[in-house]
């Protein structure tokens, strides 16, 4: 049968863990005006004050479960299939690393690294949605989407307008923000050359105008084929 990585057997609690579990009540009582954060770092306090005689019982206890855990994890994997083993292991593989993204987005948020820009799309979409028919987000996606595709080149070019202005304010305060990093000591978090926009050369700009005219005139050929058939 299929298995979930729900049934494996919990790790026991550390023996500061107990001592929050088992006190946290009555340290809620005497302070109730306190903030769940401004409560454990009162108890964290009061931990670090302990007398070693004190903490010895949280970590006897500590023993006394993780040698039942060892047990009981012992037998939960030997009933695991070699199938149920491999997707266990995917199924932890994909949520570790679902964490780490988290925390790598968390880190960058307090950084303050800059928002990326949005897309023409994007902002029509933001402009629009309250008032967008739909009773559901996706239904309003939906119809907003098929109003896009609908808008002439000329309606549409507001809104690609500003996410190009956004595009030059995303690149300038990646710039002052990549440098702050660099003198933090964080290079990792600074773009490779690679992912860096490039700058059009003449040259590259004349080629796609090149492209642009070639698409025309064979787009042209075509209609005026099918008008004479």
């Amino acid at each position: 049968r299929g298995m979930s990585s729900a049934e494996r057997p919990k790790r026991p609690l550390t023996a500061y863990f107990r001592f929050l579990k088992d006190n946290q009540p009555a340290f809620r009582e005497k302070n109730p005006e306190m903030s769940n954060l401004e409560l454990v770092k009162k108890m964290a306090g009061a931990w670090r004050e302990l007398p070693a005689s004190q903490k010895q019982i949280y970590e006897e206890a500590r023993k006394t479960d993780w040698q039942k855990y060892e047990e009981q994890l012992a037998a939960y994997k030997a009933q695991l299939t070699p199938d149920q083993t491999a997707a266990l292991k995917e199924e932890r593989r994909k949520r570790l690393a679902k964490r780490r993204s988290f925390r790598k987005k968390r880190e960058l948020t307090v950084l303050g690294k800059p928002k990326r820009p949005r897309s023409g799309f994007n902002i029509f979409v933001s402009e629009n949605f309250q008032q967008s028919k739909g009773v559901s987000p996706t239904a309003k996606l939906k119809q907003l989407f098929e109003t896009w595709q609908n808008l002439s080149s000329s309606q549409k070019q507001p809104y690609l307008q500003l996410a190009q202005d956004d595009k030059v304010r995303y690149e300038n305060e990646m710039k002052s923000w990549e440098a702050k990093m660099a003198e933090l000591g964080r290079e990792d978090l600074i773009r490779s050359k690679e992912q860096q926009p490039k700058k059009k050369t003449a040259e590259t700009a004349q080629q796609a105008e090149l492209t642009k005219a070639s698409l025309r005139d064979n787009i042209a050929k075509l209609k005026l084929k099918k008008s004479e058939e």
